[in-house]
Parts: C-alpha cells; structure tokens; sequence
C-alpha cells in the first residue's frame, strides 16, 4: 500500500511539475529571439524572401497556442506582384493534455487575409516553381495487394471546435503570355458545431472576378470512427447571380474502400447569361443565336474505385429532354452501359454557323500512308459495350426523322449495331453493320433497307430541290477496310438496288428531248413554257456493285409511257471518273405505261464521262449518224470526217451544220 501510495504523489508531483513549466516556461523563454532565425531558415528553403511583421505569441497550457500577424512570403524576380503568399493575421488555440488521449479539443483557428499570388511570365515561368526545393523522392509504386482506398484509421476520438473561421482572403491568377486573369476575392469560410456527432453546419463565400459564389449546408456527422462510417451532406450552390445546384448523399468509408451516393439537381439557368456575367464570350458558336439558352439538370450518381453510375438523369436544353442513365465498371477493362431517350431536337439550330468564305486549299501535298500515324484502337478491343439512343423527333440537316432507334453492344474489338431504325417522309429506313478493330485497320459492314420514302419531299429538305418525285425502295450492302478516305474508297466492296416507284423526273422533259434531235442537241429555238418539264415513269430501278471503289451498274433502267431508258457504267470513287453510257428508246404509242414490250423509235444516246467534279455531257454522235445516215449519205465525205474523229463535241458548229441537213422537219 504504501509503493502505490509513494507512486500516486511521485505521478501527481510530476503533472503538477509539467503543468507548471508549461505555464513558467512562455512567461520565461523569449520564442521571438528565434524569429531572426526561423525567417532566414525560411528564406533559404524557398529562394524568397520571408518575414512575420508582428511578435510571435506561445502559450502552452492550457492551451497550445501560436499567434502572429503580418506574414510575407516574397515573390520571383521578374513577377508584377511583390508577394507570393501574405497572411494578415493567424491564431491557433488547442488543448494539450486531451490530445494524449486523441481528443482534440480545438478552441479557436482563424486565419485573417490571406492572399495567394499565382503568376506565369511572358516566358511561361510560374512563380509557384520553387528553385532551392528539395527534389521529391519516387513514392513506392502500390502493389497489387494493396487495398485501393486510404489504409488505416484517423488517429482521433474525439473533436470539438469553438471557433473555426478564414475570412477576407483572396486568390489572384495571371498568366502574362496569354493575358488571362482571374480573381478571388472576399474568401470567407466558418464552421459551426464542429464534432463528431453533430453534423458540422459550414458556410463558404466568395467573389468570382466580382461576382458572387457561396456554398452552405451541412455535413456529417462524422461518426466515432471517423473514416470508417457514412458521412452525409446536404450543400447548396449559389453562384455568379444565375446556377443554383444542390448536392444531397453521402461518402462511405473515405479511409477504406472510398464510395458515394449523390443527388444532383441544377435549376434551370441560361449559359449564354452566365458567360456574359463572367464579361466572356459564348465558346460554342450556333446557327440560332438563341440556342444553348436554358439548361437543367437531374440525375443520381453514385461511385467507388470499381464502379460509377448515373441515374434517373433528366437534362433539359431548351425545348428538347434527355432521359438518361449510364454506368461503368472494371476500369481497366470497362464495362460500359449507356441509354438515352430524347423526346425531340432540332441538331441544325445548334450546328454552326454557315460563312460565305470559303476554306483555303491546303497547299501541302497529303501525308503519304505510310506517313500516317496510325490509330491506336487498344482501349476499343478492351471495352465491353451496351448502349441504346432513342429519339422521338430529329430534325438534322434539315431532314425530318421520327422514332429513330439505335442499338450498339461491343466486346472484344467488334462493335455491332444491332438495331438501326427510324421513320421518315411516309416510309422507313432500318439498317444493321458491324465495325471491327480487332486488326490494325478497322472493317466495316453496313447493310441498309428503304421502304417507302417519299422522295420528292426528302429532296426538297435536303437539297433546297424539286428534283425527283415517287416512293423509294432499296437495299444496299457495303463492306470497306481502313479508317481513312484513300483506304476506305479502295477497299469499298458491295452491292444494292435503288428504285423509284410512280414518280417523275422534274425539271427535264426527256421524251420531248429525245423525241426531237433538234432540241437534244440544241439546234431548236427554246420555247417557253408555263408548266416545268417533267419525265413521269412507273419505275426507275438503280442496281449496282461496288468493287474495290469502282461502282458499277449493269442495266439501270426507267419506264415511262413514251420512253424507255437504259443506262450502264461505272464510276471510279478512287479516280473519281466517270464513264456511263444512257441509251433511250422512244415508245411508238401512250399505250401500256409499264409496258414491257420493245418499241420502235430514234434513240439517242448520251455518253457521260470526265470527273466528279467536272462531268461531260454529250450525245452519241456516232451512233446518231448510223441510226440515220443510209445509202448514199453514208458516202458523204462530210460524215466520214465526222465519223472518223476520235473526240465529237456534242454541240460544235460542225456537227451542228451537219446533222442539221437531215433532221430537218
């Protein structure tokens, strides 16, 4: 009894011996005699200058403390400011004997006027690159083993704060290069009821380049483990006088496996306003000035260092709504599931804007194949895809489609588009394919059905145009290897059918033209007519192949009740020529429109060759002359010349005096 009585007055004597030199010792030593020292200590590791305006203030019991006043932390030669970092005023109180026990018992940190000057010169040197620091060592690179969140346990019971607050402080960025510059000013931060049980009640405030931004809410509580439960939050943000958003959930385990539940909502607001109250122009130019005006946003996030995901979302931009979710997961091998219903969209308002000029050649040659550098398709053969887009209405270059419906899944390089289906003028396209990139270069398939498409207002929508009138029928397979034009042009390989039903050709009158040679090759005098010619027909059908870039028709064909017309020929999507020949043949009566009987009659041909850029036109003179000239007319030295010329311009004035002599009514 008496070694444990002799021990409690050696252990009480002891503390009442500590307590008295934490309270002797302030009173005793002059910590500012340091301050000379701690200053130049400072100076040296930073490059800078430093110094504290004010006397340093220790104070050990009952509280820790330190106080000054007027701290500086001088800035670069060669910068506009003369600080980097200045503090007007810092005070710190703690409780000393609690913290043996890990309960943290704060009784005051403010902070008062703290400025941070980030700088960058006309060279690109930052002012916040310290010369003399010490070079960071390589931090051990995680094993595979290691968990992926923080390990370990906050080192902490217990927390209270009496007072906790950072007020007028500032931030000032200027990049000199490029003449940027942004301002924070009138930071102020407080933080009431700080605890581990209590939730912690904060309030943040600022100015934006003058204009205004705070955050409040609530977060916690914390819990008795900190790092190890759920710590909820409710905020709300308001900023620059038009966002408001709210964040509603909470983050789990932030020390173990880091995880969150987020409600997001944004009310409606104007990003053109927005800008304009920064004082900055709108960075997306837009057909319709008034596009890009009104914007909300829904939606449920949730993720961890395995997995995100998006739910309920509801974006609404202007007069269109975004239903959407998403999700992701196995990150270095994603998973990735996408679905998005929009009710409807105008795409044109918000394409830019069209300009007069006209974009300047490129004056350099094209790098060669071998030249160009080529796509890195790894992160695509890791991904695993399934995705969906529906939208009720589209208007897209200034085509009208409805109920288009779109269905993508990917997995191990191949990417098929399962559905393709949408409504449009009367009929319905619906399509499949399926893109590749398993090699090196990627392949391509695409197969396409028309049913029904009202072509003359497709036309008129798309090209400004009343070209062609009738339903459209057609089937079209494609194949092509490559990921540029040069490549895919030559490894273009397929075949289809296009066929106008019950429709006409607008704008030509090809039977009156073939009809009468004269007005065929120009040598008729031009009436004028109320009515636009016109070429009616039951049926023009398009059938072709594609082989390696050369598109190939065999034996198109247009019925119509005085004309029959037969066209064969290819183009060269590689040369980009042309060589067709249309071969007409007039019907010898109204009779039978559909008919399928031969007909006699003069028949015309046109031979069309040249570049897609510039075509040629011209009459089959040749077989003009044949079809004509008989008997004795054959003898004509005139028609030999003609005939013999390995060139005929369709209307030079030789063939014109020539053939004028026989088709002469």
């Amino acid at each position: 009894m008496k070694a444990v009585k002799w021990l409690l007055i050696l252990g009480g004597s002891l503390v009442v011996l500590v307590i008295a030199a934490l309270l002797i010792i302030p009173a005793f030593v002059d910590i500012n005699k340091y301050k000379p020292e701690i200053e130049k200590q400072v100076a040296k590791a930073t490059g800078r200058s430093f110094s504290i305006g004010s006397d340093l203030d220790l104070s050990l019991f009952p509280f820790a403390g330190v106080s000054f006043s007027d701290l500086k932390l001088g800035n670069l030669p060669g910068f506009t400011q003369k600080e980097f970092v200045s503090v007007d005023a810092f005070e710190v109180r703690i409780k000393l004997l609690p913290l043996l026990s890990k309960d943290i018992q704060l009784k005051r940190f403010i902070l008062k006027g703290p400025r941070i000057v980030l700088e960058k010169n006309k060279n690109g040197k930052a002012n916040w690159e310290f010369a003399q620091a010490r070079q960071k060592k390589e931090e051990p690179k995680p094993t595979e083993e290691s968990s992926p969140g923080i390990s370990g346990e906050l080192p902490i019971k217990n927390l209270t704060v009496g007072e906790f607050m950072i007020s007028d402080g500032s931030l000032l960025y200027a990049d000199h290069g490029s003449g940027l510059k942004k301002e924070i000013s009138d930071l102020n931060l407080q933080l009431q009821d700080v605890s581990l049980d209590k939730p912690i009640k904060m309030v943040f405030s600022t100015l934006l380049d003058k204009k205004p931004i705070k955050l409040e809410g609530k977060v916690g509580p914390v819990g008795p483990s900190p790092g190890k439960g759920t710590i909820p939050f409710d905020l709300v943000l308001n900023a620059l006088n038009h966002l408001k958003a709210t964040f509603n959930g909470n983050i789990q385990t932030p020390t173990e496996k880091p995880a969150f539940d987020l409600k997001i909502k944004v009310s409606e607001f104007s990003p053109r306003k927005l800008m304009k109250e920064l004082g900055q122009e709108f960075p997306i130019a837009t057909t319709d000035p008034d596009a890009i005006n009104r914007i909300s946003l829904e939606a449920g996030l949730k993720g961890s260092t395995m997995a995100i995901s998006l739910s309920d979302g509801i974006l609404a931009l202007d007069d269109s709504t975004l239903k959407f979710s998403a999700s992701a997961k196995d990150f270095d091998k994603p998973d990735i599931n996408v679905n998005l219903e929009l009710d409807k969209i105008d795409a044109d308002r918000y394409l830019p804007p069209k300009t007069d000029t006209q974009p300047t050649a490129d004056k350099e040659k094209p790098a060669k194949a071998s030249e160009k550098q080529k796509t890195d398709y790894t992160p695509l053969r890791k991904m695993i895809l399934e995705a969906a887009l529906k939208i009720g209405d589209l208007k897209v270059n200034n085509l009208k489609i409805q109920d288009l419906l779109v269905k993508i899944t990917a997995k191990n390089g191949v990417f098929n588009l399962n559905t393709l289906s949408m409504n449009l003028y009367d009929g319905k396209i619906k399509g499949n394919g399926t893109l590749n990139v398993q090699a090196s270069s990627p392949n391509t398939k695409m197969d396409l059905a028309v049913n029904s498409v009202n072509i003359a207002p497709l036309m008129k929508d798309m090209a400004g145009k009343d070209l062609i009138e009738g339903t459209t029928e057609a089937k079209i397979s494609i194949r092509m290897t490559g990921d540029d034009p040069e490549a895919i042009k030559k490894t273009l390989n397929g075949n289809g059918e296009i066929v106008f039903l019950d429709g006409a050709i607008v704008g030509i009158d090809i039977a009156g033209m073939v009809r009468n040679a004269k007005s065929a090759l120009g040598l008729a005098e031009k009436v004028d007519v109320d009515s636009r010619p016109r070429t009616d027909f039951t049926e023009f059908k398009v059938p072709f192949t594609i082989t390696n870039g050369n598109v190939k028709t065999p034996g198109s064909s247009l019925k119509s009740p005085l004309i029959r017309l037969l066209a064969a020929g290819n183009a060269d999507l590689v040369k980009e020529t042309l060589d067709f020949r249309i071969e007409p043949k007039l019907v010898a009566s109204l009779e039978g429109q559909g008919d399928n009987k031969d007909r006699s009659g003069l028949m015309v041909p046109v031979m069309v060759s040249g570049t897609f850029s510039e075509p040629k036109f011209r009459p089959d003179l040749e077989s003009i002359a044949k079809s004509l000239l008989k008997g004795k007319v054959l003898e004509s030295e005139e028609v030999k010349k003609l005939l013999d010329k390995k060139e005929i311009k369709p209307f030079e004035d030789q063939a014109k005096s020539l053939l004028n002599k026989f088709l002469k009514k």
